[in-house]
């Protein structure tokens, strides 16, 4: 056998040392509880994951085994994303948007050890402590909140640390972090992270034809480091030794492009519909703020509709759309022009930037016909599966999720998607979403793209409702910008010339707010059971 290369193993302390060695001095900034914001540094990180790491050792963690976070998008978070997969130990972030009694469920299932939480979130740990067997809580007290008995001070535990800490010989194939999925039905299902799969998802996420981070970036986490590692922002970040900005718990529009303004951030990622808050608070108070020069983002988790898009360029503020699942670590799609689609008409260009993009590379992509690939004409539907480095193999102790996977070895996705011939992916529908009316179908997610872009429209939903004649129709959940005047027949008029007459929605309601997942998705399961009963006025 020829020799070739070295072993290196991918593990994520290849990225906490160099972060330490070359990038000391880089701010990572916070905002703690009380809105204040604290600073500190990517040298203060190395050493306080190394310490963490050292003493969950001490305290007998073995390889493998979990601890848990439940903590905002802040400084320590960062610190455990680093210092537990250096214990050898596998970082499990809960999503401190479910219910007590999921929780609970998650942490028996992933068999958790250790729990870090922050003192702001103790309430939410107590309301389900009692159906869980931890050994150890670490307090983070952000807040100064005193520490619960039975607990410990996070401080207190790593100040013990005597700072020679050596790493394990990891092998890259290990598990390094996990994560359950926030889907809308069904129990949640944990998806482990090796350090390779983390590994190759930062770098793919930093290329220019990605989300083309650097180090002369200032990049926030916006998008939760509970819901599959931030988008990959923070591991990105360290990686290329750009300056990292979290905003805690303050997530409305007003306190994050306060921070844009302060730290100048040039890039953020997060679901459309926080960003379509921003793009709203920019609208309605222009001037206010003065954002970095360059400034880009990345949406996703959901459908970008164009015209958030359009509207986000106005605001110089342009986006990349993305496409993954927390089965997929999770970016397998980036929908950036290729280089002669810049000559192409405006119109045309959106349509392809919304589109979710183009597969990053080692990432393979396909549609699925019943038995056969459907071709990649961009209009021929069927499910999209994907094959890849970081993408998931399985799910954690659950066999029977198995049928998520095809005999050959692809993810099926669940989302129905057309490819088109210059490798574009536009999702669709997600298969239970897709809404067949007289034999045909009728995409929910063209129309609620096609209703928001109304001037008047804040947010929309469509929905299958059963129907006596046509087995399903369109029914519209319509969420209208503050003080507008918004009716059946104007929307209608609205949508006519795009939609042939029997994909337009049969009626539309108009409501306050529409309900969504913990991830910001839109939760129609909710609204599927809410208008269950919903009685058509005529049948035509």
């Amino acid at each position: 056998m020829l020799g070739t290369m070295m072993r290196y193993p991918l593990t994520l302390n290849s990225l906490l040392e160099r972060v330490g060695q070359l990038f000391p001095s880089v701010e990572v900034v916070a905002r703690i509880p009380g809105k204040s914001v604290l600073r500190t540094s990517y040298g203060e990180a190395h050493r306080r994951a190394r310490a963490l790491a050292e003493m969950l050792q001490k305290a007998g963690l073995r390889r493998g085994d979990r601890v848990a976070t439940l903590m905002w998008n802040q400084h320590v978070h960062l610190e455990a994303y680093l210092g537990v997969p250096a214990a050898g130990g596998v970082l499990h972030t809960l999503n401190l948007r479910l219910a007590p009694q999921e929780l609970a469920y998650i942490v028996n299932h992933a068999q958790d050890r250790v729990l870090i939480v922050d003192d702001v979130l103790l309430s939410l740990y107590e309301s389900f402590a009692a159906q869980v067997k931890l050994e150890r809580v670490l307090v983070v007290r952000l807040s100064g909140a005193p520490v619960p008995a039975g607990c410990e001070d996070y401080e207190e535990f790593i100040r013990e640390a005597s700072g020679d800490f050596q790493y394990p010989d990891l092998d890259e194939n290990e598990a390094a972090g996990m994560c359950y999925t926030s889907g809308t039905t069904g129990t949640p299902k944990g998806v482990v992270y090796s350090h390779r799969a983390l590994v190759l998802h930062a770098m793919n996420f930093a290329l220019p034809d990605v989300c083309c981070i650097s180090q002369q970036d200032v990049v926030m986490a916006l998008a939760p480091m509970f819901h599959v590692n931030a988008h990959g922002v923070p591991l990105t970040a360290v990686m290329t030794g750009a300056k990292l900005v979290f905003p805690g718990r303050y997530l409305d529009p007003e306190s994050v492009l306060e921070l844009f303004e302060s730290e100048q951030v040039t890039f953020a990622s997060a679901v459309p519909t926080v960003w379509l808050g921003i793009l709203q608070a920019l609208e309605s108070q222009p001037g206010r703020w003065k954002l970095a020069p360059g400034m880009h983002g990345m949406a996703g988790g959901s459908a970008l509709p164009e015209s958030l898009l359009r509207g986000l360029d106005r605001q110089g503020i342009p986006m990349t759309h993305c496409w993954g699942m927390t089965e997929t670590t999770p970016i397998v799609t980036a929908s950036n022009l290729k280089s002669y689609m810049r000559d192409w008409p405006e119109d045309r260009r959106y349509e392809m930037r919304a589109r979710q993009g183009r597969p990053s590379p080692f990432m393979e992509i396909r549609t699925m016909a019943g038995d056969d690939s459907a071709p990649w004409d961009g209009a021929t539907p069927g499910e999209l599966q994907v094959k890849g480095p970081w993408v998931a193999a399985s799910y954690y102790n659950m066999p029977q999720g198995g049928e998520r996977w095809s005999s050959d070895g692809w993810l099926r996705t669940g989302d129905v998607a057309n490819i088109d011939p210059e490798g574009y992916v536009k999702i669709v529908d997600r298969i239970k979403d897709l809404i067949k009316s007289g034999g045909e179908w009728i995409s929910s997610v063209d129309l609620e793209n096609a209703i928001v872009a109304h001037p008047d429209v804040r947010e929309a939903a469509v929905i299958a409702v059963s129907h006596p004649k046509w087995q399903e129709r369109p029914l519209a959940v319509v969420v209208p910008r503050e003080g507008a005047q918004l009716n059946t027949s104007t929307l209608r008029a609205f949508l006519a010339p795009k939609f042939a007459s029997w994909q337009l929605p049969d009626a539309f309601v108009f409501v306050e707010q529409l309900p969504h997942t913990s991830t910001g998705k839109l939760l129609k399961a909710a609204l599927r059971k809410q208008y269950r009963d919903w009685v058509w006025e005529k049948i035509s």
